[in-house]
């Protein structure tokens, strides 16, 4: 028997097509951004940063997917000497390549991208103009700055309507409130002697930050402006987020290489759930199945099955795996 060809088959299935959603993963260790299909683990992908001497730590993308955005900090950490970053680079997410930058005129450090869809508009932490930088991402222009009242506001949540932001203030050990129609501070509220990360809760009412002095979670009144309580953990927390139901708050725990299940209900740890080495940030894309988690130390991804709590697969990223980002 002879097997017929049949015209433009071959080349069909010699070119795959690509995956709709792409994970994007920001490595500090070796300033690379891996591009990843997250659900086969594929790397589709490497982009070189190309800044001679300096990296980003953290991604995000536009809501089409098609282009992702990375804050060139400099060659340190926050609050610790180094070149100070000025440039955003603009990555086009289907090819891997660096297509643009933008350039914020002196050294920023700028760190978080957040994009608002409800405005169009990206805010990225520019740490030593102790504000937010408000930018186009349409033309790539800066269209205004927002005060945090604050030195070395490194993290930003937004609130879902996009009209109240609340950043993490590092070395002051606080969190600003912030007003992003009128671009102004509302308030700076003292929290602990040193703080790291902030999230959101799904329904704007809690605002979550690490203490880096003690393990505990700080948890924000959002109305009130005060601590609404201090949740005891099992380590020094870091990054975190909340599932979409509203449920549970995940926050990594680096030096335990696990993720804490916080019960939004009782306000206490549920459970934990072992991961790779040295977890950083928290990823839960929109269909709120998996928690992508990165882990600086073994350069992966774990992804959580939020319906059995455990790590449905592990994704090869790069060196110093950090901040996450999602194109779809």
């Amino acid at each position: 028997m002879r097997l017929r060809l049949i015209p433009g088959l071959l080349l069909a299935l010699a070119v795959a097509p690509l995956p709709a959603q792409k994970l994007l993963v920001a490595n500090q260790g070796d300033r690379t951004v891996s591009i990843l299909d997250p659900a086969s683990g594929r790397l589709l992908a490497t982009v070189i940063e190309g800044v001679p001497g300096q990296w980003g730590h953290e991604i995000t993308a536009s809501t089409d997917g098609r282009t992702a955005f990375l804050p060139i900090y400099g060659n340190s950490g926050v609050g610790r000497p180094g070149i100070d970053g000025r440039q955003l680079l603009v990555i086009d997410v289907a090819t891997g390549k660096v297509t643009g930058s933008v350039d914020f005129g002196h050294g920023v450090r700028p760190h978080l991208p957040v994009l608002d869809p409800t405005r169009n508009l990206l805010y990225v932490t520019t740490e030593l103009d102790d504000a937010l930088t408000a930018i186009d991402p349409r033309t790539l222009k800066i269209v205004g700055k927002i005060p945090t009242g604050a030195q070395q506001s490194h993290m930003l949540a937004l609130s879902h309507d996009g009209r109240r932001g609340y950043t993490a203030n590092v070395g002051p050990g606080s969190v600003s409130v912030l007003d992003m129609v009128a671009r102004k501070t509302l308030a700076v509220i003292p929290v602990a002697g040193e703080v790291q990360r902030i999230a959101i809760s799904r329904d704007d009412r809690l605002v979550f930050t690490s203490d880096q002095t003690r393990p505990q979670l700080d948890v924000i009144d959002a109305a009130a402006k005060t601590v609404k309580t201090r949740i005891d953990l099992p380590g020094l927390g870091y990054g975190g987020a909340a599932t979409h139901d509203g449920r549970w708050f995940l926050l990594a725990i680096p030096t335990k290489n696990e993720i804490a299940v916080i019960d939004l209900q009782s306000m206490r740890v549920a459970r934990t759930v072992p991961v790779a080495q040295s977890p950083q940030e928290i990823l839960i894309p929109p269909d709120g199945q998996i928690a992508y988690v990165s882990c600086m130390d073994s350069g992966q991804v774990d992804a959580i099955d939020l319906a059995s709590w455990k790590v449905d697969k592990l994704l090869t990223a790069g060196k110093g795996a950090d901040g996450l980002g999602w194109a779809q």
